[in-house]
């Protein structure tokens, strides 16, 4: 796609809206069942239960301290599992959409393909395993990298879709992609500092030379309204076999 047209979102439900016909299934009233694989602070699922998108979430985290979040904001028709997405507890055929939303590189690269056969397991036929993953490249990129290179983990992520959608027994019957613009703003250096550089998810072995150097290269795009940046991604639905 042209750099061009491209499109920029603030909200990566857009996307997903035109990818996936939620609106259709809300309209038909019958509201997708949804797990969320690597669910963060769930922001984007807790959006589909209030646009009644979706008549219910499950939100699998691995990361204790994030679960820990989870379970004290509480939110009705969301509810929170601590799990890995290479071994989903749930049942097969329990959902109709999969969200795997900047968590598939997260993932260990020697369980990425569990993790999408795992998402066909419990995607209902015809349901459909949403991913988004940041494109390697760009300016807040370039100053990640300084501290947590995800080039290799990243290049992993596509290429394990690649293989399940390639591969002879594939569970999927067909696949589409969107490449889109997120805006991300920091504050300020101690946002970014507390974001980035220390999450509770990870240790990047955080030295103070380390940290000044990163601060050396986020500087210069920070000014009285904080620093803002364009994040590329790359949105890949996968859609199961009926």
């Amino acid at each position: 796609m042209n750099a061009a047209h491209i499109p920029t979102v603030s909200n990566e439900i857009d996307i997903l809206a035109t990818l996936v016909p939620l609106q259709e299934r809300a309209a038909a009233r019958t509201p997708m069942q949804v797990i969320e694989l690597g669910c963060g602070s769930a922001h984007l699922a807790r959006e589909l239960l209030e646009l009644k998108l979706a008549s219910s979430v499950f939100g699998l985290e691995t990361d204790e301290v994030q679960h820990a979040k989870n379970m004290a904001t509480p939110h009705p028709g969301l509810n929170f599992v601590l799990g890995s997405a290479a071994q989903v507890p749930f049942q097969a055929n329990s959902f109709d959409l999969a969200l795997m939303l900047k968590s598939l590189h997260h993932v260990p690269m020697h369980q990425m393909g569990k993790a999408l056969d795992e998402a066909a397991r419990v995607l209902r036929p015809g349901g459909w395993l949403y991913v988004s993953e940041p494109v390697y490249e760009g300016a807040l990129n370039d100053i990640v990298k300084l501290f947590n290179d995800e080039g290799t983990v990243r290049f992993a992520a596509q290429m394990a879709l690649d293989e399940s959608m390639d591969r002879y027994d594939t569970p999927w019957a067909s696949q589409k992609e969107e490449r889109f613009n997120m805006p991300a703003r920091y504050a300020d250096w101690a946002e970014f500092e507390r974001r980035m550089l220390y999450p509770s998810f990870a240790n990047h072995r955080i030295t103070p030379e380390l940290s000044a150097k990163v601060k050396a290269a986020f500087d210069p795009h920070c000014g009285a309204k904080g620093a803002h940046f364009t994040r590329p991604m790359l949105a890949r639905v996968l859609q199961k076999r009926a």
